[in-house]
């Protein structure tokens, strides 16, 4: 399984052979640097640890410093962990956008953009209680009964509530590659992805 880490560049549009619009997210994905190799003898699984996205040394710990200062490489922003790659790779090894095959499905994770404190019916799709005629004034975007008062007079955990939303982690499955470009480290996958743009995502082959 090959990963790799980049960042979102944004959305854009490409047609296919018959004519069809395809919406598409453009990823910068990599250069990554191997920061650490991982193996069955030494810590009981095989990974290897890929750091990606320049970091000044102002805002790096000694401990940071000193593990990047292993590798021969420039402190880093974003590190992650990949297990049971396929290829064997030393410590400072470079891993490009090449590991990726175009036509190839992968997977992308990342952070979706915050939305603050939200109702529910922008954060569960919730319909609202009522219709906007009969008089009513004030429930049109309300969540309802919570539960019922005699029994068991309180409220369910997990009860879909008002409230902060977005700003969690997210996998979107099975994405089509639809272009590599290696010479500007560019990944091209069909659909969205999550995060905003100029934020991290990895992405699993």
């Amino acid at each position: 399984m090959a990963g790799i880490i980049g960042k979102k560049i944004g959305m854009t549009s490409v047609f296919s052979v018959e004519g069809k619009n395809i919406p598409c997210t453009v990823i910068e994905a990599g250069p990554c640097v191997v920061t650490q190799v991982k193996t069955a003898e030494t810590d009981g699984y095989n990974a290897i640890q890929l750091a990606y996205g320049d970091k000044k040394e102002k805002h790096t710990t000694k401990a940071e410093f000193g593990h990047f200062q292993k590798a021969g490489t420039e402190p880093k922003r974003k590190v992650v962990e990949f297990q049971d790659f396929e290829s064997d790779y030393k410590l400072g090894d470079t891993i490009t956008v090449d590991v990726i095959e175009e036509g190839s499905w992968v997977d992308v994770t990342g952070i979706t953009k915050g939305k603050g404190f939200q109702g529910v019916v922008k954060r569960y799709n919730f319909r609202g209680v009522g219709d906007a005629t009969h008089g009513q004034h004030n429930r049109l975007r309300a969540p309802g009964s919570l539960g019922a008062s005699s029994y068991p007079s309180r409220v369910f955990k997990g009860m879909r509530m008002a409230g902060r939303t977005g700003g969690a982690r997210k996998t979107i499955e099975d994405l089509r590659v639809l272009k590599v470009i290696p010479e500007s480290n560019l990944l091209v996958v069909k659909g969205s992805i999550p995060g905003a743009k100029g934020s991290y995502v990895i992405i699993n082959q």
